[in-house]
């Protein structure tokens, strides 16, 4: 579902010098829906993203436009909006700090506040794996989503619904500026 996709949307890498700031280069966000008749995928490549860090703390924000998620099939992409409400709250907004010293750690774990679908989730410790690449740093991990998280009421096709667990993989990027 999109809605977790977006959320997804996310991390960054920790902070390497005092008053540093980092912006979000790339961004591969993917969402999984089961269901006992069919798989389904969504992806995004608009998340943005700005990261700040002062005083050995790290502060990073992440949006992404809910209707950016795509999932090959343009009928049940709208019914997706329509079931997150993304017309009244289009974007997935994250939030999440880092202490600076986590640059040189391959594995880190954030504490992550996720806006989606008119709620806030705080979603505690998530791992995700840090690769330095060039001038910029890769974070790949998975956030574990779920729609009940959310509020919002499963799709269901022949009154079956989807099931809970809709995960979130994170492929993003980040340079430091």
């Amino acid at each position: 579902m999109k809605l977790l996709a977006t959320l997804l949307l996310l991390l960054a890498p920790a902070c390497l010098g005092a008053d540093a700031q980092w912006m979000l280069e790339k961004s591969t966000l993917s969402y999984h829906v089961s269901h006992p008749l069919h798989q389904i995928d969504g992806v995004s490549h608009e998340a943005r993203g700005k990261g700040v860090c002062q005083a050995g703390q790290c502060s990073f924000l992440i949006a992404v436009p809910v209707k950016s998620f795509t999932s090959g099939d343009t009928n049940r992409d709208l019914h997706m909006l329509q079931v997150v409400r993304g017309a009244q709250y289009p974007m997935v907004v994250v939030r999440f700090s880092l202490p600076e010293d986590t640059a040189s750690q391959p594995v880190i774990h954030a504490d992550l506040q996720i806006q989606f679908a008119g709620q806030t989730v705080e979603y505690k410790q998530v791992a995700f794996q840090q690769t330095a690449h060039g001038a910029g740093t890769e974070i790949t991990g998975a956030i574990p989503a779920t729609v009940s998280d959310f509020k919002i009421d499963p799709p269901s096709l022949l009154a079956v619904p989807i099931k809970n667990e809709i995960p979130i993989k994170v492929d993003v990027t980040w340079r430091k500026m």
